[in-house]
């Protein structure tokens, strides 16, 4: 029966000749199939690398790839085991043809296939059987039309693009992706026979069901390829001896929620271009499984880095893994609307600097302050006296910066962070007060990344995007001038970092929301930006989470995962006041409420600060204002007489102390503090 198709075919053939005009209309009269086919969605990288596909509508993988992006070595191997003469023919190889038939005539079956790499593509297009005459010349007469229509590379691409690998595999880059785990650009020589081999047979040779079968049938495209040329015989023995694979490969899933969003985006788009970069978006992606494990079920953890010089997202880590697990990893912790703790503080200091109403050496008061009902208290609950503003804002300390709101007003803030392309939200739509200084406002990952690379950026708010070619979203706003940035990033160089981290050269800030949270840690250096948010997904408390001990670790890993070297924060720019408190004017020196007291006009304990607790029984006190001699008492009893501002007081003991300082002219002064061995 199949020798009668072959005598069929010849004839057909052998008609065409001698009706060869007849012959020409038949084959130009042929209707081409759909030649375009459904195509996964696919997410690149920066470099055109694969971070995650989606497989087709009815579940198949088919990777779209073009010629250049397919080793040379398969498209060699390929022509030469399935059509050597591919290049010379037009659709149909009568050579093969006619020794197929002779073959089939002497022995009365099959023994060789005379089917060209343009009819199997037919029978792909198709979808049509290979043993039915009728099917047979449907695929000869497709053929001949597809040559004289298509160049010999789109018919090879189309090949690639359709050869069915075993499964739900359809093409040459699925099929490399599902049995290397890699694209097809650079295979070696025994991955590209396996390719070779398996859409003759992609079930009976599936690697992952009959792995010898499979086995057998590359080797055998190996000896050929060496008896052929195709390969030297050292080549050959060395692909002879590497083993083949027994399992298929998890396609590519970097950055998942950010390929969600990009495909939700835009639905009708095949190929989605990012700014994203592989490399560092799986490291990333491994940093965040380890910083969450061994922190209960529940610890979440999001991390994100930015080029602020052009505003390129470089990775993009929405939680720990993409799974749905008590962690809740299919939800984008990046996108997340969350307190963000103290890490806005900067940007109030910032806008103070701009506006000259401070200056990072300028002395405040951190003391008990009531403004009007509103009664902050520092982390620790301790209060340090008069300090400078760059201390003020490296310990995180949150009266300065409340006073410092105070006087600009909330608006400011928000304003700010509306001029960087953030969105906060205040709680229930209210009207902002001075807790946004402290975390009063609801903000995402993504905007304090904004912030913070703003800042980076000599206070020019930057356009953060992740698609490649994106149109600028906005136009650049100067949000605080480059001297108030630059100042910012000098103090926050000086931030005390977490045991066992040194970090120079990062600038940082930690945060941790009312109720343990969230916890936070962003920071820069002369090019990068680099988030961390950690918390759970469900917004409940997590005991014991600290910003400074849970993020900023995660934070300074990141910084080493992104580059081997810090790049430098830029020096100061030429307007920069690099003078110490005494050489400031008048007005800058100090920073007053209006109310409080001026020089002289009061008598202060600067430390210990009221409330305090303090380690040991020895006490070094310090008075700011009044006039000399000073009288110093513990619980009513006198203890030292001094004419310096510093005095040693003598043990206190252990325990709660009254402690009351009397100037020369009976203005006094009073602290309460508890000493602790």
């Amino acid at each position: 029966m199949r020798a009668r198709g072959f005598f069929a075919v010849a004839l057909i053939l052998w008609f065409g000749a001698l009706g060869r005009d007849r012959f020409d209309a038949w084959i130009d009269a042929t209707v081409l199939p759909t030649l375009v086919t459904e195509q996964s969605v696919e997410v690149l990288d920066r470099n055109g690398d694969l971070l995650r596909a989606y497989t087709v509508a009815d579940g198949r993988w088919r990777l779209s790839v073009g010629l250049d992006a397919v080793d040379p070595a398969y498209v060699s191997m390929l022509v030469r085991y399935e059509d050597k003469r591919f290049y010379h023919h037009d659709g149909v190889d009568m050579v093969a043809m006619a020794r197929a038939f002779w073959q089939a005539v002497l022995s009365g079956g099959v023994v060789s296939g005379g089917s060209t790499l343009t009819m199997q593509v037919a029978r792909l297009l198709e979808d049509s059987g290979t043993g039915a005459w009728a099917g047979k010349i449907r695929q000869i007469r497709l053929a001949l039309a597809l040559e004289r229509r298509l160049t010999k590379d789109e018919i090879l691409t189309l090949y690639m693009n359709r050869a069915p690998f075993g499964g739900n595999i359809e093409g040459v880059r699925a099929a490399s992706f599902a049995w290397f785990g890699k694209p097809p650009r650079r295979l070696t020589p025994a991955e590209a026979a396996l390719l070779v081999a398996l859409p003759q047979a992609p079930e009976s040779r599936r690697p992952d069901r009959h792995p010898e079968a499979a086995h057998r049938a590359r080797d055998r495209v190996l000896q050929r390829m060496a008896r052929e040329g195709i390969l030297d015989a050292e080549e050959a023995q060395a692909a002879l001896t590497e083993r083949s694979p027994e399992a298929r490969v998890d396609f590519p899933l970097l950055a998942p929620h950010l390929s969600d969003s990009a495909r939700a985006e835009d639905p009708f788009a095949t190929i989605h271009l990012t700014t994203l970069d592989a490399t560092l978006q799986g490291r990333l992606e491994e940093l965040a499984a380890k910083a969450v494990d061994g922190h209960g079920d529940r610890l979440q953890i999001a991390i994100m880095v930015a080029d602020h010089e052009t505003g390129e997202i470089l990775a993009s880590v929405g939680s720990s893994s993409y799974a749905a697990d008590a962690r809740q990893g299919f939800v984008d912790m990046t996108g997340a609307l969350r307190s963000p703790g103290s890490t806005l503080k900067p940007v109030i200091y910032g806008i103070a600097f701009d506006r000259g109403i401070a200056h990072p050496e300028t002395l405040i008061d951190d003391r008990p302050t009531d403004f009007a009902g509103y009664r902050p208290l520092n982390f620790d609950g301790m209060f340090r006296g008069e300090i400078r503003l760059r201390q003020a804002l490296q310990l995180s300390l949150n009266v300065p910066v409340v006073k410092l709101l105070e006087a600009m007003g909330p608006q400011q803030l928000l304003a700010a962070l509306r001029r960087v392309g953030a969105v906060p939200v205040i709680p229930d739509g209210g009207t902002p007060g001075l807790a946004v200084a402290l975390g009063g406002v609801g903000m995402t990952l993504t905007d304090l990344m904004r912030v913070y690379a703003m800042i980076g950026h000599g206070g020019t708010a930057v356009d953060l995007h992740w698609r490649e070619g994106a149109t600028p979203g906005f136009l650049p706003h100067v949000v605080m001038g480059d001297v108030a940035a630059w100042e910012v990033a000098d103090i926050l160089l000086e931030t005390p970092r977490p045991v066992g981290v040194q970090g120079t050269g990062i600038a940082f800030k930690t945060g941790t929301s009312y109720g343990h949270r969230d916890a936070w840690a962003m920071g820069f250096d002369g090019r990068h930006v680099v988030g961390v948010w950690m918390g759970r997904a469900d917004g409940t408390p997590v005991p014991g989470a600290f910003g400074g001990q849970l993020a900023a670790p995660v934070l300074f890993a990141a910084f080493e995962r992104l580059k081997s070297r810090i790049d430098p924060i830029p020096a100061p720019p030429p307007a920069t006041l690099l003078l110490t408190t005494d050489q400031l004017p008048l007005p800058l020196q100090r920073f007053r409420r209006e109310g409080d007291e001026g020089p002289g006009d009061g008598l202060r304990i600067d430390f210990p600060p009221d409330g305090a607790v303090i380690e040991g029984t020895v006490l070094m006190a310090r008075v700011s204002e009044g006039a000399a001699p000073f009288t110093w008492l513990a619980n009513g009893a006198p203890v030292a007489v001094s004419r310096q501002r510093e005095v040693v007081l003598p043990d206190l003991g252990v325990g709660f102390s009254s402690l009351t300082v009397i100037d020369a002219q009976g203005r006094s002064a009073q602290a309460q503090v508890q000493m602790v061995p």
